[in-house]
C-alpha cells in the first residue's frame, strides 16, 4: 500500500496546521496558563492533550464517519459543558490557592492527568471541528484517495506541527514564570485562575 500524500502536499499540510495552531486561542489561553502557573511540564500536557483531541477528529474526518457527529451530539453537548465545566473548577482552584514550593511539588506530581484532560477537553467542545477538517483536507490531498498509510503520515504531522506549536507556547510562558518574584507569581495565580474559567464559560456559552 503506498501514499498518495506528496512531498509538496505533506509540507504545505505541516505549514497551514503549524499557522493554525499558532493563532491565538483558547487553547493557546490554556497552554500558557497550565505552564505559567505550574510550570513546563503541565504545558506539555496539556498539549498533549489538545493533540490528541484533534487526532480524534482527523481520523473521524478522513473515514467518513462524520456522521457520528449527528449521531453522537447529545453526548458531544455533554464533553463541552462537562469540559466547561471542569476548566473554571480548575480556574477557581487557582484563584483559591496558596502559593509555596511544597504545594507546586504536590501540584506537579498530582494533577498532570488535570492539564491533560484540560487540553482534551477544550478540543472535543469543538465538535465542529470534524466538519473543519472535512473542509480543510481537501485542499492538500483527495480524501477518497486516503490509505491507512496516508492517514499515519497526517497524524505525525498533526503531533509535530500542532503540538510543537502548543509546546512552544509552554516553553515561552514557562520561562516568563522564572523570571518573576514569589509574590508576582501569586497574582499570577490569580489572573490565570480567571482566564481559566473565562475559557470555561466561553466553552460552554460557545454555539
Amino acid at each position: 500500500m503506498e501514499s498518495s500524500l506528496t512531498p509538496g502536499s505533506i509540507v504545505a499540510l505541516g505549514s497551514a496546521m503549524m499557522i493554525l495552531a499558532a493563532i491565538p486561542s483558547v487553547s493557546v489561553l490554556a497552554v500558557s496558563t497550565r505552564s505559567a502557573t505550574y510550570g513546563l511540564i503541565h504545558g506539555i500536557f496539556t498539549s498533549l492533550g489538545i493533540v490528541m483531541g484533534d487526532i480524534v477528529f482527523i481520523i473521524l474526518a478522513l473515514w467518513g464517519l462524520s456522521f457520528l457527529v449527528e449521531t453522537l451530539g447529545d453526548l458531544f453537548v455533554f464533553v463541552k459543558y462537562l469540559g466547561g465545566a471542569y476548566l473554571i473548577f480548575l480556574g477557581v482552584g487557582l484563584c483559591r490557592s496558596k502559593l509555596s514550593d511544597l504545594e507546586v511539588e504536590t501540584a506537579l506530581k498530582s494533577s498532570l492527568i488535570s492539564s491533560f484532560l484540560t487540553g482534551l477537553f477544550i478540543t472535543f467542545a469543538d465538535q465542529k471541528a470534524v466538519l473543519f477538517y472535512l473542509g480543510f483536507f481537501p485542499a492538500f490531498f483527495d480524501i477518497s484517495q486516503i490509505s491507512y498509510i496516508d492517514t499515519g503520515i497526517i497524524i505525525g504531522i498533526t503531533i509535530v506541527a500542532v503540538g510543537g506549536v502548543k509546546v512552544g507556547y509552554a516553553l515561552m510562558a514557562d520561562r516568563a514564570r522564572l523570571l518573576i518574584n514569589q509574590q508576582t507569581r501569586k497574582w499570577l495565580n490569580i489572573v490565570a485562575g480567571w482566564v481559566m474559567m473565562a475559557a470555561g464559560i466561553f466553552v460552554i456559552v460557545k454555539p
